[in-house]
């Protein structure tokens, strides 16, 4: 007797061999820079406290939303390139480009500002493109570098028609972020959209001589956001304040309370500067394999377990 055929998995099979080749490559090209590739545990006691991310409890600890508190750790024990991937858990995050588990890279390196990492985001692409083009649902991206430099002000005075501090004044900035600024940015080539407000980047450092502005920046290809980096901030005390403020809106906004990350805090002032970032894998690979839903691009999504 036959069996029917599970062809909303069977019919993934050409995407997920594209995808393995697309993660090796990846590997290849962090291990041929001389980063080292690490593991650091999912189930951690704490996470960073961020207003607008929620971990997954796991028996008392919780899932880890990032690696980055695990991987600063080992910066400040010496070591200088650092590089994963792996998987991590949002609570209530489904969408078109979003899942609650889903796989991130993040890549870390001792000594460097935020724009050291810029300049490895085009030299990743243009390693996992060759030919610097891709097409997506019908539009076509060149990788060749230099992307665009957008600042965050002025993205939103190009595209939206207003000023930063007025969205933020009239709270709207989210609203007029997703509607207004994201779809326009990275059509044609990437775009690195740059220098957030510092109390939106609460583990950047702020940029010398503007301490309201944070060396952040997330990178935009055909309106969607692929990355999230910063210049790291290595002040214990700092980071403390900043953590508690966060938590103090978590608590404020209805949400339970989650405890501070003290192994991370006690150990920051030993780490050096440095920077890191946070790349999409699923939606990358959305990108290179022509995928509009990322269910398509991962063997299992929620609904189908």
């Amino acid at each position: 007797m036959t069996r029917d055929v599970n062809w909303a998995l069977a019919h993934k099979q050409q995407t997920l061999f594209k995808r393995a080749r697309i993660i090796q490559d990846i590997r290849a090209f962090f291990i041929a820079d001389d980063f080292l590739e690490v593991e650091t545990p999912h189930r951690i006691p704490a996470n960073a406290p961020e207003q607008h991310i929620d971990a997954v409890a796991s028996d008392g600890w919780f899932l880890h939303t990032s690696p980055e508190l695990a991987m600063k750790r080992l910066l400040a024990a010496g070591y200088a390139r650092l590089f994963q991937v792996c998987r991590v858990w949002r609570a209530a995050e489904r969408g078109s480009r979003h899942l609650p588990e889903f796989s991130l890279l993040e890549w870390y390196r001792a000594e460097i500002d935020y724009h050291v990492l810029m300049h490895d985001c085009e030299r990743l692409l243009t390693h996992l493109v060759p030919e610097q083009r891709i097409s997506w649902q019908g539009h076509t991206f060149d990788l060749t570098p230099p992307w665009e430099r957008l600042t965050l002000h002025d993205a939103f005075v190009q595209h939206a028609g207003i000023s930063l501090q007025e969205a933020l004044q009239e709270n709207r900035f989210e609203e007029i972020l997703v509607n207004q600024v994201e779809p326009q940015l990275g059509q044609g080539k990437p775009t690195f959209l740059i220098e957030y407000p510092a109390e939106m980047a609460a583990l950047a450092r702020t940029k010398p001589g503007e301490p309201t502005i944070a060396e952040r920046f997330e990178l935009y290809i055909g309106g969607f956001e692929l990355a999230n980096a910063f210049s790291e901030l290595n002040d214990p005390a700092e980071q403390r304040d900043r953590f508690q403020r966060e938590e103090k809106q978590r608590r404020d906004a209805g949400k339970p309370p989650a405890p501070l990350p003290e192994a991370f805090l006690n150990e920051l002032g030993r780490m050096p500067e440095a920077a890191g970032i946070a790349f999409g894998i699923d939606r990358l690979i959305m990108l290179l394999t022509d995928q509009a839903e990322i269910a398509e691009v991962v063997a299992f999504a929620p609904e189908q377990l």
